[in-house]
């Protein structure tokens, strides 16, 4: 719990200091929020198999605010217009992921009998994230042309940076001692286990659109890439130098439904 209140006053005073930083350039905001199934791409399973991409589901929620330079809240008026006002919003955000892990793929098939394709079964874990960052929204067609127009479309694309706290978990069916002990623990994996709380960075990019659901509202729909700067975010770190498919960092595949409210 305290730890939520943490993140919470985190975003509250990173949005205040946003703010104040920006104040004299005149905007208006907007705040929503967001939920969706995550896709995570980790240590659990075989490379380039669909199962391992598709099955380690997860779901992620979040809470937004944006700046929109195109309209001033302080005198209900739009703002001069320039091209960057009308075509980009300053978007930041809280967000929290968990996700599940298990093997997939050919090394664990029901027709393996092997210790290794036991201890692999038996494997299981998780990661929690909460992410604090902010994007660049940039907007191909004119935000105040959509702002008048109830029922029309405005896709967009984004980029930006989050910091990501995560605490991944890891254990085996066949008992403790997961990473450590070769009786439960596959070659693999012995040495490449870490389930301590952790920080990193990581780039978000992503792409969607919203729709004009009424003059002060609209439902948005977003594909989003993020990718960390870190291996351990699953828990699990093979040693890249022996197992080369594994010398990429974990990332993670979102598809977000949200809702948005215009403050006036």
């Amino acid at each position: 719990m305290k730890t939520i209140k943490y993140f919470i006053f985190s975003f509250i005073l990173l949005l205040g200091i946003k703010n104040t930083a920006l104040a004299q350039y005149g905007f208006s905001h907007e705040i929503g929020a967001f939920v969706g199934p995550t896709f995570f791409q980790s240590d659990y399973g075989q490379r380039n198999n669909l199962a391992a991409t598709t099955g380690n589901i997860g779901y992620g929620i979040g809470l937004i605010h944006y700046l929109n330079f195109s309209y001033r809240a302080d005198c209900s008026c739009y703002t001069p217009e320039t091209y960057f006002n009308d075509h980009f919003k300053l978007r930041t955000e809280l967000s929290y992921t968990k996700s599940n892990f298990k093997h997939y793929g050919d090394w664990v098939d029901p027709s393996k009998t092997s210790l290794t394709a036991e201890q692999l079964r038996a494997m299981h874990g998780s990661t929690e994230l909460t992410d604090i960052g902010m994007q660049l929204e940039f907007f191909p067609k004119s935000i105040r042309d959509f702002t008048v127009s109830v029922g029309s479309f405005a896709p967009f694309i984004a980029l930006g940076g989050h910091f990501s706290f995560f605490k991944p978990n890891a254990y085996s069916d066949m008992g403790p001692g997961l990473g450590k002990t070769t009786t439960v623990t596959p070659d693999k994996y012995i040495g490449a286990v870490k389930i301590n709380s952790q920080a990193t960075w990581s780039i978000v990019t992503s792409i969607g659109t919203r729709y004009k659901l009424s003059p002060l509202s609209d439902l948005m729909l977003e594909m989003r890439f993020q990718y960390y700067f870190s291996d351990w975010v699953d828990g699990l770190r093979p040693n890249p130098e022996v197992y080369t498919e594994n010398k990429a960092n974990d990332w993670n595949v979102w598809l977000n439904f949200g809702y948005i409210y215009y403050i006036q």
